[in-house]
């Protein structure tokens, strides 16, 4: 999941402060190559991302095909696509601690060999087995570059630009979150689901050769491994905070992942029909991450609160109209606007509830996402082949409104230690 990470530098020094290092990794963008090479950098990063994020996110729009080509259910295919995400885990907690040794610029470029591997090994998969192998390459992938991808941002442009390249990075996560279901659907119909995730090879050899022309010599520096991440659980609100943002994915992912089964069969769309859907529900996602930076700053909990309240009564209605394309079009639009504007609200939560260990915390979240993307894709699947898309969307539905209560929780927890330290404040001052 891939498009959910954002504003992350999950590598921190074993023996110094995280803001030292965040420091350290400013004053080495003095010695990254000159300000035209780092922005060049910087944009085949940012074609990195798309191509990374299009190949994470294509399958939701050709379940069908792969299933019914592999002789296996929607649901099995579902849980084969939710593969990567166990291994984005394990990668986003122990890829800093396993490579210490290794210059960031051969892994990264190492790291863009293994997504063209994994398009060339999903496009030619004969079977269940080698389909499931390919997924874990783009799992690897997925937690290495995002568990690096601010700190190589870092090492490459001026301390005043960094936001600027971070600005970009989410720009291409964005758009490619935007393209990638509807242009996977539209390829598939013309050029079957294998062509469409061979159409990713071409932009990774693309940017494996850009970063190799651009990238500079990044020697690693001493990391923690997985300790620094699950440290900052013992801070105040974090568990709850982990607890509902996993909540928030499993509860997402065990409805959209099956969406084109959904559509298919129970609204009873073409595949044209399909491709403008997805693209709609991609477009307005782009709208509701632009609008919620309006609004996160002074209603965040609201926010969290809400959100998969709205998410969960979707999945309601979804049930109820799902028979009516203009409806469930109208509804997937929705769902879009708020499930992509979701993961700013409690980036916006890390920041504030760990301002001075943010890179830790970021880690943890990320593994966090990654195992409740795998889970929520699982169950639902399990839950479509055996009990129907009714119960899949239930099970979506009751998880989103646990995700509510949870942050529900958090918000008072929050409220009154805000209180208790304004009363200390007021003590010390007296």
């Amino acid at each position: 999941m891939g498009y959910y990470i954002r504003y992350l530098a999950v590598m921190q020094t074993d023996t110094i402060p995280s803001s030292t290092a965040v420091e350290i990794e400013r004053r080495a963008c003095r010695a990254a190559p000159s300000h035209a090479a780092g922005w060049s950098a910087v944009f085949a990063l940012m074609l990195c991302v798309g191509t990374l994020i299009a190949s994470e996110f294509m399958p939701v729009s050709l379940l069908t095909p792969i299933a019914s080509d592999l002789r296996l259910t929607e649901g099995q295919a579902g849980q084969a696509i939710a593969v990567s995400g166990i291994f984005a885990v394990l990668t986003s907690l122990f890829i800093s601690s396993a490579t210490q040794a290794i210059d960031r610029r051969v892994l990264l470029l190492g790291l863009t060999v293994v997504m063209l591997v994994s398009g060339l090994v999903i496009a030619s998969a004969p079977n269940f087995t080698v389909m499931v192998v390919g997924r874990a390459l783009v799992g690897v992938v997925i937690g290495g570059f995002w568990s690096m991808s601010a700190a190589i941002v870092m090492r490459l442009v001026s301390e005043d630009e960094v936001q600027r390249a971070l600005g970009l990075l989410n720009g291409g996560n964005a758009l490619a979150t935007t393209i990638a279901t509807p242009l996977g659907s539209f390829l598939g119909q013309y050029i079957a689901w294998r062509g469409a995730f061979f159409t990713i090879v071409p932009p990774a050899a693309l940017t494996f050769l850009w970063l190799f022309m651009t990238l500079p010599s990044m020697p690693a520096r001493g990391r923690s491994g997985a300790a620094a991440a699950f440290r900052v659980l013992r801070r105040r609100n974090v568990p709850l905070g982990i607890m509902a943002v996993s909540l928030l994915f499993i509860g997402q992912f065990a409805l959209f992942t099956y969406l084109r089964p959904f559509l298919e069969t129970v609204t009873g769309v073409s595949v044209t029909a399909l491709s403008l859907i997805l693209l709609a529900l991609g477009l307005s996602g782009l709208l509701g991450t632009y609008l919620i930076g309006f609004v996160v700053k002074t209603r965040l909990y609201g926010l969290l609160v809400a959100m998969p309240l709205a998410l969960a009564a979707i999945a309601l209605a979804l049930i109820a109209v799902g028979s009516s394309i203009v409806a469930t079009g109208v509804l997937l639009a929705l769902w879009g606007f708020i499930a992509t504007a979701a993961p700013v609200g409690w980036w916006t939560w890390l920041s504030r509830t760990l301002p001075d260990d943010a890179e830790a915390g970021g880690g943890l979240m990320v593994a966090a996402i990654q195992l409740a993307i795998t889970l929520g894709a699982s169950a639902g699947g399990l839950m479509f082949d055996s009990s129907g898309y009714q119960a899949t969307f239930a099970v979506s539905t009751t998880v989103l409104c646990g995700s509510a209560v949870v942050a529900f929780i958090a918000s008072r927890r929050a409220a009154a230690a805000g209180r208790s330290e304004a009363w200390r404040g007021t003590q010390e001052t007296a």
